[in-house]
């Protein structure tokens, strides 16, 4: 191998200057070096440095010199750039594709020591080493890194194989790793794991063949955890278990525990996973947030029991302070603590059936699975564990260790005391050792080995062993409770010898004698007929007495029918009622012997109350009395008494009794008796005295009324006492004794009921305790309460005092002026104010002055202080004019100070952006004048901020500035502007040389405007724009000048220069000269235009012609337009060139010419010259023109007035139409009608037509009537003129009057007016039009519910709707309607009509009130079609007014009903009770509004509910003979309709008389009464009755009446 020196990269320096580490990327364009200042050099292929960047610390507190660069690394594709640091961190670099690409960090990967070397062996995976010893992997996909194996040495070299599958690292020891991520021939979906310590080596394999993506070794590296695409595999490297279980990958957000040996705990988005090593399905899976090892427990077989297979449990937190316990085997809950303290620490014991946790408070607690119950085992808790391999639980509590050898007995501790900290637990070389750290060394407590062995032996079954155990030890407390827990179980287990030794062993001597009994019998069976003694039933019978189930025992001896055993067994237990009761059951034959016993064997024990029980259940009482006497049981005594009457009546007995229950102090009971025996003064005074209020006070109400109150404030007395002081104050309020009831009330801090008696007393009495109260609202802050008491108890100081405490100075202030006078309000403010000031509490100062209006003394407070800022906010919030002064005036302040930021905040503020930048100006701070000018200023001034800077600058600092501010050419364009050319020369001159002539330009144009033209022109020609300064001498009119420059310097300009000539000799009127000028400069169109601007047209024709003979006819054309434009006088002129060109025999431009002719002053002239143009075009031009012309001339003429011209100029065409439009238009009717007869007869309609519609127009509608009597009427009815519409169409036939009619009552119900419609119809008739129908039912519907016409004077109303619906029911008989639905509700209207009208008539005699009565009720049964709350009403008042109130309440009741549902927009309440079996219909129309005022609601609502009160009143409707009610048609027994009267509308039952037409009838009574009331008053309206009666029921009976 040839080696060739290229070139040196990196030139040598004096002293220390390493290259710290080098790296080529992957496709040889990019070569990177880090120098010693950490410093990254890039270069490229041919080693030309391209490119260099900084690198960055991990922490910027330590300095950028903190650290080195190890290693460097480009990524495969070469963008990237991976960098090693020994400051425990690597950075990824994105440096991008091309030189110069901006540099940004995408990954960082922050380590546990120094990055000593790197590689980039792959896409997305760096390998490095560190300082102590790892090689780890860094994804850059999923940012994370991940150790690959661990070494103990230092790493200082690392390299990959091409392939990137394999990597070597060199040790600091010597050693050199090789590692593979992929195997040789292993193939993707299985890796190969070595143990480089053991060389042992583990094959890692998809069962599914999926590739194997990611290996880690994590857990102390005993721990595998590996990723598929679909999989997850987890192994143990110890015991070579693995598992992999189907796993959807979710980022590598995993995280794995391995606290538990047996079990992978994975967490992964708030849900637990657990994978049991060695099996290929998960072991379960819970929801929870708190994934710590602490608040985990797993147990896995840890303890094989008797009689279970798996015992797989989990505990886990559900939230902090709910612990769930899961069977993993089953997957459910088997128990679930809620506890009220949050959880730290959880463990189950190794055989799950026990749970211990500690709360944050550090205390302990037991969970016993089985029984779901928590004990608390210790208070203070630093250190818990449970000794492995048994249920030995050692803690640790402040300076004591605690051991529980028998967890079942958590009470039964083992305590010894410590000086340090447990720090953990040891088992091995059968001791186990509780480890402590006192001070600096680590002393072993040895536990009891033997104890611990127990607790297995029971686990284990092995109760033989753990009694011989047992036996070696002395007896403590532990051992005690040992045996106590061993005797337990063997009883469970029936090994009854060693329950037996357990009995002695503590002592309980009975229970030991009694097991070695039952041993003996069990022994005894087992020899005499083998098996299991225990199972005979005397065994088994004693053992259930052992348990105290006696029940059990006698069933187990009642089955082998020893019911001799079974009453032994009571009566050695002197259980004599059970013994009894069996003895009983079986039919004992000593059954009696028993009871004589019992009683005996009572008395011998002096168990008289028993005894008195037996006698008295055996129905002795008088023995039984005497056995609780005696037995000192007076109370028992008076029970039975008080129970049996015959008792009762011996007096002597109760004397006995009474005084032995007062004696005993059993007042109440005695009070009792003496009741019960009818002596009130005795049991009232016992009940006194056994503060047996209750009793007492029900006993005077009936014995003793006077003593009530009495006895109620001494039970109130007797309550307070009690400390009842809650319930005493009801019966201090029964005793009216309000103090006392106030007094508890407070006591009892029953404050709402102390405010309500205090509202109740006099102010006197009142006021001294409000104040008590409003201080307690007070305390609880309820202010506005507390402020209403404290007034109410004259005590408002207080209340302004408890608001100026509560701060609550607006409320204080309110109080405070009303009760004092508002200057000594402000001196009271103004002076806490001061004072809050002293102390420094200024925002409740300001609080005090705003309260009493002061604010500017707050604000020259916080002036005073300098709180510029709270003096800004009161000043804009009271002086809002100010505040812009008040800003300027405090930058100035601040200003003079030298507080230039503060100044600035106020000056911008005041809105004063100047201020600030003439300040930072005068103090020199340019940077900070230009930022507000820019920030501030709008677009421009920043501009002359950075100008004004530059300029103090000067030369090439001013450009250096300006460039730097990007400004420089504006700051030219500035300077220019400013006419400060020097300096803009200055710049421009150093760095703008293209602006040079640009100022030039500008500087000539600022001499221009000064008026220096010799230097203007000067540097004009400098800047390159001679044009400029001829235009400058020729708007100065120097020609000469103009003239000289123009041809030496621009001769394109000549030209221009002869036009500005020519425009001076126009100006002064030398036309002449003026066109010399044009046409030397070539511009005669120049010249043309002038001409015509001035008017000359023959000149412009003239110049036109010469020289521009093409656009002659559009000038000719143009000036046409203008003559048209000037009217009158160009007028003329168009004229004048119209004959001439019909002289020169050009008609068509004549006639065109003619045509232009408008001249609004001269109507005669534009006449003639149209006229003349259709006359020449109808001679000269073709027939087409001519008509064009004629109807272009018709119209014109038309418009101004000349109709016959314009219609002789039409008929001449032979345009007949048109002319009869200009006849018409001309209002020539006759012409029109002529033309239209004599030439074209088509077109006499339309010329009707339009006459019609003239006059329709017009308004002349008399005129119309001859002609379209029809539209004639339609015009009346559209002007309104509604009478003359009807009088018109009287004239007509019926049909088209009624048409008219009805539109006229229309219009009229619309208005309201329906007395107006109805008097149409009463004056036409009613005709029997179905379109009508809605107009009649419309003038009834609110004839009805009009109000006031419940009167006689609305008799003339009534009778012309009575007669306008009887003329409808006529005319519907004889027409098609005849017998119809419309025909038969018309018929029930004439009815109700002919009602009303009668009522009204019959109001008018005071002797038919009774008939007006009656024909208001019989209404109701029509409410159908009438307002349901007027038709009750009126009969309710109609019923009252004659004393029928039975009616009249039931009515107006249900009136009442109606008017609330019409509030409540529904019928569905009604109650129909009060109406069923009549024919008063229930499903009536909803009125839509009140029809009674509320005024006469008010005064029903009244009676009714006086007259509900009213005991003496039958509320029913009366009834008839038929039993039905009197006024109902329909009997409702029977079903028979009888007819109305027609007088008072009650159903006729006898006496009838009948009418011609049929169905109409009266009663003879009422129509006798009739006839008389007519008699005697010679009432017309009543004869109007009649009168109508007989032409509706074709006659009457028999009249003796004219009704003349």
């Amino acid at each position: 191998m040839q080696l060739k020196h290229l070139r040196t990269l990196l030139s040598p320096q004096d002293g220390a200057a390493k290259v710290t580490c080098m790296a080529w990327s992957q496709n040889n364009a990019k070569f990177a070096v880090c120098t010693v200042d950490r410093v990254v050099l890039l270069y490229d292929e041919h080693g030309e440095r391209r490119d260099k960047f900084s690198t960055k610390p991990a922490d910027m507190k330590y300095g950028r010199k903190s650290y080195m660069v190890k290693g460097m690394a480009f990524s495969p594709d070469s963008t990237k750039i991976a960098i090693g640091q020994t400051d425990n961190i690597i950075y990824v670099y994105k440096i991008g594709e091309d030189w110069g690409d901006k540099k940004v960090i995408c990954n960082k990967f922050i380590q546990t020591s120094a990055v000593t070397c790197l590689q980039w062996p792959a896409e997305y995976i760096i390998v490095f080493g560190l300082a102590e010893g790892k090689v780890r992997l860094a994804n850059t996909k999923t940012n994370k890194s991940s150790t690959i194996y661990g070494t103990d040495s230092y790493v200082v070299a690392l390299t990959t194989n091409c392939s990137g599958k394999g990597i070597l690292s060199g040790h600091a020891d010597g050693t050199i790793v090789r590692y593979f991520f992929d195997d040789e021939g292993s193939g993707e979906s299985q890796v190969i794991v070595k143990n480089l310590s053991s060389g042992t080596r583990v094959v890692l394999k998809s069962h599914y063949g999926y590739e194997v993506e990611e290996v880690k070794i994590l857990g102390k590296e005993r721990y595998l955890v590996a990723h598929t695409s679909d999989t997850l595999l987890l192994g143990d490297l110890n015991t070579n278990r693995l598992s992999e279980i189907a796993w959807q990958g979710s980022g590598g957000n995993e995280k794995y525990f391995f606290e538990n040996e047996n079990v992978c705990m994975i967490f992964n988005a708030g849900e637990l996973t657990l994978v049991e090593y060695g099996s290929n399905d998960t072991l379960g899976s819970v929801r929870t947030e708190f994934m710590n090892p602490h608040l985990i427990s797993v147990r896995i077989n840890e303890r094989r029991q008797r009689g279970m297979e798996d015992n797989k449990k989990l505990a886990y937190l559900v939230d902090i302070k709910t612990i769930a316990v899961v069977d993993l085997m089953g997957g459910y809950n088997i128990g679930t603590i809620s506890h009220e303290s949050r959880v730290d620490w959880l463990e189950l014991n190794e055989t799950g059936h026990k749970l211990l946790f500690r709360d944050r408070k550090l205390r302990l607690h037991l969970y016993d699975i089985e029984n779901c119950s928590k004990t608390m085992i210790l208070n203070f808790c630093s250190y818990v564990q449970w000794v492995p391999g048994s249920d030995v639980l050692v803690a640790q509590n402040r300076n004591s260790l605690c051991v529980w050898y028998n967890i079942e007995a958590p009470e039964r501790v083992t305590m010894s005391s410590i000086r340090g900290d447990v720090v953990g637990l040891e088992r091995g070389g059968g001791k186990t050792e509780v480890m402590v750290t006192e001070g600096v060394t680590t002393v072993a407590y040895t536990l009891d080995e033997g104890l611990i062995e127990f607790g297995t032996a029971i686990d284990d079954g092995n109760y033989i062993r753990a009694t011989a155990f047992l036996e070696t030890l002395e007896m403590t407390p532990e051992t005690e409770a040992m045996w106590k827990t061993l005797s337990k179980l063997a009883l469970e287990a029936r090994q009854l010898h060693i329950a037996e030794r357990c009995f002695s062993a503590l002592g309980h001597v009975a229970k030991a004698r009694f097991l070695h009994e039952t041993n003996e019998i069990a022994d005894q069976v087992s020899r005499e007929y083998g098996g299991e003694g225990t199972d005979f039933y005397q065994v088994r019978a004693r053992l259930a007495m052992l348990e105290k189930n006696y029940k059990l025992a006698e069933m187990i001896f009642l089955e082998q029918n020893a019911v001799e055993e079974a009453m032994d067994m009571y009566q050695e237990l002197h259980r004599w009622d059970e013994c009894i009761a069996v003895a009983e059951a079986k039919g004992h034959p000593s059954l009696e012997k028993l009871r004589r016993d019992y009683y005996q064997w009572l008395m011998d024990t002096q168990q008289e109350e028993r005894a008195g029980e037996l006698q008295e259940s055996q129905g002795d009482g008088l023995a039984a009395i005497s056995l609780y006497l005696k037995a000192g049981l007076p109370a028992k005594a008076a029970r039975l008494v008080l129970t049996r009457e015959e008792l009762l009546a011996n007096t002597e007995l109760v004397e006995h009794i009474t005084t032995a229950l007062i004696k005993g102090e059993l007042y109440e009971r005695a009070g009792d008796l003496f009741e019960k025996i009818r002596n009130p003064q005795r049991a009232l005074e016992c009940y006194c005295k056994g503060n047996a209020f209750m009793k007492a006070v029900e006993l005077a109400r009936l014995a003793f009324p006077v003593e009530v109150v009495k006895l109620e404030e001494a039970w109130g007395d007797h309550l307070v006492q009690q400390k009842q002081l809650d319930a005493a104050i009801n019966h201090y309020i029964e005793a009216r004794c309000s103090i006392k009831a106030i007094e508890a009330a407070l006591g009892a801090r029953q404050w709402k009921k102390a405010i309500y008696i205090l509202d109740l007393q006099d102010r006197n009495t009142a006021s001294k305790y409000y104040p008590r109260v409003a201080q307690h609202y007070a305390s609880l802050q309820e202010y506005e309460i507390a402020e209403e008491l404290y007034t109410k108890g004259d005590r408002t100081k207080d209340a302004i005092d408890m608001y100026t405490q509560a701060g609550r100075w607006e409320q204080a202030h309110k109080l405070a002026m009303k009760c004092m006078r508002p200057e000594d309000v402000s001196v009271l403010y103004i002076t806490q104010a001061q004072e809050m000031e002293k102390q420094g509490k200024y925002r409740e100062a300001e609080r005090l002055y705003v309260t009493v209006e002061e604010p500017d003394l707050a604000i020259s407070m916080f002036k005073k202080h300098k709180l510029y800022d709270d003096m800004i906010r009161l000043v804009g919030k009271h002086h809002p004019d100010l505040l812009s002064d008040t800003h300027l005036h405090l930058g100035k302040e601040l200003e003079a100070e030298g507080r230039l930021q503060e100044a600035e905040y106020h000056y911008l503020e005041a809105q004063e952006w100047k201020a600030t930048v003439n300040m930072y100006r005068s103090s020199g701070l340019w940077e900070e004048a230009y930022r507000v000018a820019k920030a501030h200023g709008g677009a421009n001034a920043h501009k002359h901020v950075a100008y004004l800077w530059a300029k103090s600058l000067g030369g090439k600092a001013a450009v250096r500035l300006l460039n730097k501010l990007g400004l420089l050419e504006a700051a030219v364009d500035h300077a220019a502007d400013n006419c400060s050319f020097e300096f803009a020369f200055e710049l421009s001159r150093l760095a703008l040389k293209h602006k040079t002539p640009e100022i030039h330009l500008r500087y000539a144009m600022y001499l221009e405007d000064e008026g220096k033209f010799e230097e203007a022109e000067a540097e004009f020609i400098r800047a390159g724009k001679p044009k400029e300064a001829v235009l400058m001498f020729v708007h100065n009119q120097d020609w000469e000048a103009a003239q000289r420059v123009a041809e030496a310097h621009d001769p394109d300009s000549v030209a221009e220069v002869l036009i500005g000539q020519a425009r001076g000799a126009l100006e002064e009127k030398d036309f002449q000269k003026a066109e010399g000028l044009l046409l030397r400069a070539q511009r005669p169109g120049l010249a043309l235009n002038y001409y015509k601007e001035a008017g000359l047209w023959s000149d412009a024709l003239r110049i036109c012609k010469d020289y521009m003979p093409g656009q002659l006819e559009a000038l000719q054309e143009e000036y046409e337009r203008e003559a048209t434009k000037k009217g009158g006088r160009g007028m003329e002129g168009l004229v004048e060139q119209a004959r001439q060109w019909e002289q020169a025999g050009e008609y068509s431009r004549a006639v065109d010419c003619y045509l232009k002719v408008r001249d609004s002053g001269s109507s005669s002239l534009m006449e003639k010259c149209w006229v003349k143009a259709a006359e020449l075009s109808i001679k000269f031009l073709p027939p087409q023109r001519s008509l064009d012309v004629v109807r272009a001339v018709g119209p014109q003429l038309i418009g101004i007035g000349k109709h016959n011209v314009a219609a002789e100029l039409y008929l001449n065409q032979n345009l007949v139409k048109e002319a009869i439009d200009a006849f018409i238009e001309g209002e020539e009717w006759n012409k029109a009608k002529r033309v239209a007869k004599e030439l074209d007869p088509r077109y006499e309609d339309y010329v009707d037509q339009n006459y019609k519609e003239f006059l329709k127009n017009q308004g002349k509608v008399d005129s119309l009537v001859g002609v379209d009597v029809v539209a004639a009427l339609d015009l009346y009815v559209e002007q309104g003129q509604w009478d003359k519409c009807i009088e018109t169409a009287t004239k007509q036939n019926y049909k088209i009057l009624h048409k008219y009619v009805a539109l006229y009552a229309t219009h009229l119900i619309r208005e309201g007016g329906y007395a107006q419609a109805l008097a149409l119809y009463v004056q036409h008739g009613a005709p029997a039009n179905p379109q009508n129908f809605n107009i009649y039912k419309r003038i009834f519907t609110d004839m009805v519910s009009s109000p006031g016409t419940n009167n006689a004077e609305a008799y003339h109303s009534w009778a012309d709707l009575r007669d306008v619906l009887f003329n409808l029911c006529e005319n519907l008989v004889k027409s098609s309607e005849a017998n119809s639905v419309a025909h038969e509700e018309f018929e029930t209207m004439l009815l109700i009509a002919h009602y009303y009208a009668t009522r009204s008539a019959a109001q008018s005699i005071h002797q038919l009130q009774t008939v007006a009565a009656r024909l208001s009720i019989s209404l109701l049964r029509h409410t159908q079609l009438l307002p349901a709350d007027k038709a009750f009403y009126e009969a309710g008042t109609a019923a009252k007014a004659v004393g029928w109130e039975n009616m009249a309440f039931i009515f107006l009741n249900r009136f009442l009903d109606l008017t609330d549902a019409i509030e409540e927009g529904t019928l569905d309440a009604l109650d129909h009770s009060d109406f069923q079996d009549t024919d008063i219909p229930f499903e009536v129309p909803l009125p839509a509004k009140q029809h009674i005022p509320e005024a006469q609601r008010e005064e029903v609502r009244d009676w009714v509910l006086t007259v509900s009160m009213d005991q003496r009143l039958e509320q029913v409707l009366p009834r008839d003979e038929r039993g039905a009610y009197e006024a109902s048609l329909v009997a409702a027994s029977t079903g028979v309709r009888a007819l109305p009267c027609l007088i008072t509308g009650y159903p006729i039952l006898r006496n009838k008389i009948e009418f011609k037409r049929p169905g109409k009838a009266a009663n003879k009574d009422n129509w006798n009464k009739f006839l008389m009331a007519i008699k005697t008053s010679h009432s017309p309206v009543c004869q109007d009755v009649l009168k109508f009666i007989s032409q509706w029921c074709g006659g009457l009976p028999s009249t003796s009446f004219s009704f003349q």
